[in-house]
């Protein structure tokens, strides 16, 4: 069982601008009996992209789940395929992004040692604020990128992220031009986040079942996104 792949629609669009991404795509919130979205939100879980895409077919679910209870009973041996097939990726990909948390939120920087791995990209979104914060303070690796990801129940972290020059993630059903007095810069064009300039708002349009979200995870555009 592989661990990385680049079977994502939306990862593989950075090809167009030269990037290989991986990604590990695991059983999201609390699928496989331990919750690996410790900052999930309702709306969050509701909105999951768990099941768009690909992810509507069964064997891509049972592999997700494989991957994760591999993870949770054998961890010294998942980490150290996981080291390997970076290693591997990166001899034959001159420019390699790895995301870690498709779908997850893990502590993904203490689990790998990404600064071994300097030609490698790593990037992720989180919902997590001390690990955003120490991004913008410099305390994780420095080939480490994050974007935070505003959720409904979060927004006094998402302006405190902006006023620190931190870029955030929030899905509207439309695109606005700006959100919170910030730029918003189109996020579904490509995945490649650690490209955006800082202090911008990246849009994501809602897809699946978010377009029918009511615990105000989804900005609507009509309801004064300004507030």
């Amino acid at each position: 069982m592989k661990l990385l792949s680049a079977n994502n629609t939306k990862i593989k669009k950075g090809e167009k601008l030269g990037w290989k991404t991986l990604g590990l795509s695991l059983a999201p919130h609390t699928i496989s009996g331990k919750n690996l979205c410790p900052h999930a939100s309702e709306g969050c879980a509701l909105a999951c992209l768990n099941t768009a895409g690909m992810g509507v077919f069964s064997n891509v679910q049972k592999a997700r789940l494989e991957k994760t209870k591999y993870l949770l009973e054998n961890r010294a041996e998942f980490l150290n395929q996981l080291k390997k097939e970076i290693s591997n990726a990166k001899k034959r990909i001159e420019k390699l992004a790895i995301r870690l948390n498709v779908l997850s939120d893990l502590p993904w920087h203490n689990l790998v040692e990404m600064e071994k791995n300097k030609e490698v990209q790593f990037y992720d979104y989180t919902p997590n604020p001390s690990r955003m914060i120490q991004f913008l303070k410099g305390e994780l690796p420095s080939n480490y990128h994050l974007t935070f990801s505003r959720k409904e129940n979060n927004q006094a972290h998402v302006e405190l992220i902006l006023s620190m020059g931190g870029n955030v993630a929030v899905v509207f059903d439309k695109l606005p031009k700006t959100y919170l007095g910030k730029e918003v810069v189109d996020g579904d064009e490509t995945d490649l986040r650690f490209l955006d300039k800082k202090g911008v708002v990246v849009g994501l349009k809602a897809k699946g079942k978010g377009k029918k979200d009511e615990s105000g995870f989804v900005v609507r555009t009509n309801e004064g996104i300004e507030k």
